[in-house]
């Protein structure tokens, strides 16, 4: 009784040996994989692939493909000849350059690591991130207007959907600021999703500095932006700003009709 819980104990502390594996990156150059004749090799592709079969090694090769996993046995000694493999999935080829010869020592199995995936998988979470951060519409229509109009084009971030607009008429524009004395113009115009801006420059026509409110803006906008709070007096350099304005819709319909004057 005594020897069997002995034996039982030993069998307990035994440390059973766990099989290396050869690591290989492929990183689209081709991979070197050495055989042994009559020894089977298994290769982890951990994908599932479809293996090209080279004329050349009849006889001398058997290929199984199961799970992911590629079992090469050479049958006789050939040198290195390129084997394909395509991913099933995505088409992607991986190549591998076999050669075989005799051998006594035993030889690992081989893993394939995938580093571009890794790259890739951070890509695709900055640009989610990216996406993410993405202001909401307005915002991000008024920045692209600003950067149209003054930033390098290089500079310019891109805005998926944005589209040019056709600018309003200048009679559109005389109801927008009926209380002061200001030479409105037209710079640009951009829709996004249901949403419109308008880069208008305004130039002070008056001697005395102008205090710009978005309050004193006559029409039906869902924002409006100032390059500058105030517009300095008729001939100084800080006489001229862009005011953007965000309507929901059709620019057009966002003006009050032009101001007349009925005669009598």
């Amino acid at each position: 009784m005594r020897l069997k819980q002995h034996v039982f104990f030993l069998l307990c502390f035994i440390v059973l040996p766990v099989q290396a594996v050869e690591l290989m990156k492929w990183e689209r150059i081709p991979l070197k994989v050495a055989l042994h004749v009559n020894e089977e090799r298994i290769v982890f592709i951990e994908r599932n692939v479809r293996v090209g079969f080279p004329p050349e090694l009849k006889g001398k090769l058997r290929i199984q493909s199961a799970g992911g996993v590629v079992y090469l046995l050479a049958k006789a000694p050939f040198s290195y000849t390129r084997l394909v493999l395509q991913d099933i999935e995505n088409g992607e080829m991986i190549l591998l350059d076999i050669n075989a010869k005799q051998g006594k020592e035993a030889l690992e199995p081989v893993k394939l690591a995938y580093p571009q995936e890794k790259t890739l998988a951070k890509q695709q979470n900055t640009a989610m991130n990216k996406r993410q951060k993405i202001p909401p519409i307005p915002i991000a229509l008024t920045r692209f207007a600003s950067q149209s109009l003054y930033a390098p084009l290089r500079t310019l971030e891109p805005l998926i959907g944005v589209h040019s607009l056709a600018i309003p008429s200048p009679e559109k524009l005389t109801s927008l600021l009926p209380s002061e004395s200001i030479e409105i113009k037209p710079l640009g115009a951009w829709g996004l999703q249901g949403y419109s801006v308008v880069a208008l420059s305004l130039r002070n026509q008056r001697k005395q500095e102008v205090l710009l409110n978005p309050k004193d803006l006559q029409g039906n906008f869902y924002s409006a932006t100032f390059q500058h709070s105030w517009l300095g007096a008729k001939g100084t350099p800080e006489d001229i700003t862009v005011v953007y304005l965000v309507a929901k819709g059709h620019l057009e319909n966002a003006f009050l009709p032009e101001l007349t004057i009925k005669e009598d």
